[in-house]
């Protein structure tokens, strides 16, 4: 059994890693350039949107807080011209790219220590690294894409998109097992 201490350098390298490849592929490749649609007449939902001041977060439209009261008239479920959306409100402002790098890097620590954690009850101290990569492959593309698949049966979000993330999510395991393939202790 190899120790946890052992394998914070393999987490804290494919972390960093992982952010550089994400990075790339969401700047340097049009992978992700057709991920949203432009709303109809975004404008005049812009102006009609800002007098109502909404809060950041995540709204359903219409919204019913019991299934007895989606039912009814009022709830807008039976009115077949009302919009149903699923909508996230970002606050205001500019976006900042450190605070979605820093994001990112601790988000692939969690899922590098919890697949370390894993590789600890499975794998030898000297294991293989094809052994390591194998089952490190597999750990964290079940932390970095398997969740995504919540959203287009639960939210009906976009299948193409929820894909182009899986993919990008093999990318990430790929990555991660490879680093701690190189950096297993021996």
């Amino acid at each position: 059994m190899t120790s946890m201490i052992a394998l914070w350098l393999p987490i804290l390298v494919s972390a960093a890693l992982v952010l550089v490849v994400r990075h790339l592929i969401h700047t340097a490749t049009l992978w992700h350039s057709g991920d949203y649609s432009k709303l109809p007449r975004e404008a005049d939902f812009v102006n009609a949107v800002r007098p109502l001041a909404l809060p950041p977060g995540d709204y359903l439209v219409p919204h019913a807080s019991r299934v007895a009261q989606a039912k009814t008239p009022e709830s807008g479920d039976t009115v077949p011209e009302c919009p149903l959306m699923v909508m996230t409100v970002l606050p205001s402002g500019p976006r900042t790219v450190l605070k979605g790098l820093v994001g990112w890097f601790a988000y692939s620590v969690v899922v590098g220590a919890f697949v370390a954690y894993l590789a600890t009850h499975v794998l030898p101290f000297a294991a293989s690294h094809l052994v390591v990569f194998r089952f490190v492959a597999v750990a964290a593309f079940l932390g970095y894409a398997l969740a995504l698949w919540q959203f287009p049966i639960r939210y009906a979000r976009s299948v193409t998109m929820t894909i182009k993330a899986t993919v990008d999510g093999l990318v990430y395991a790929l990555v991660t097992a490879g680093t701690f393939a190189w950096l297993w202790p021996h």
